[in-house]
């Protein structure tokens, strides 16, 4: 590793809301924001919930979707926060986590979940001169 390069290492401080969930994973493609919310709309048909996810090149936009604006919002802000690439934020209520993470972990482009949790989330954010990366979370006390 070259340490030369590493900028800085931030916590960012996510909310989690009284009777909601967060999903915090990584991906690799623009098309993932459909794919996991066909994962998460078939799990259940009471299940509410919102996506962001961060593209890593071009614009680096925020690409959002889901059923709940409210959940939606919180999603967009925690991937801003966040700031990493191809870095995504699944908020949920109306569901467990251990409902959806199966669908989750067999849609194509996830390459990992770094947290599936109601608890208080720290993630651990490292800057380099390349951009951001999350280097891991704290969940809980």
């Amino acid at each position: 590793m070259n340490v030369g390069e590493l900028k800085k290492i931030e916590v960012v401080d996510i909310p989690v809301p009284q009777g909601t969930n967060i999903i915090i994973g990584h991906t690799h493609f623009i098309k993932s924001v459909e794919d996991i919310y066909e994962a998460l709309i078939t799990s259940s048909t009471v299940i509410k919930f919102g996506i962001a996810f961060n593209e890593a090149s071009g614009e680096r936009l925020v690409r959002s979707d889901g059923n709940d604006e409210e959940l939606i919002k919180l999603a967009e802000d925690a991937a801003l926060k966040i700031g990493a690439g191809h870095t995504f934020v699944i908020y949920l209520r109306n569901a467990w986590p251990i409902n959806v993470l199966n669908s989750l972990k067999n849609v194509q482009e996830v390459c990992r979940i770094y947290t599936a949790t109601a608890n208080p989330v720290q993630v651990l954010v490292a800057e380099t001169n390349q951009g951001k990366g999350v280097i891991g979370v704290v969940d809980g006390f």
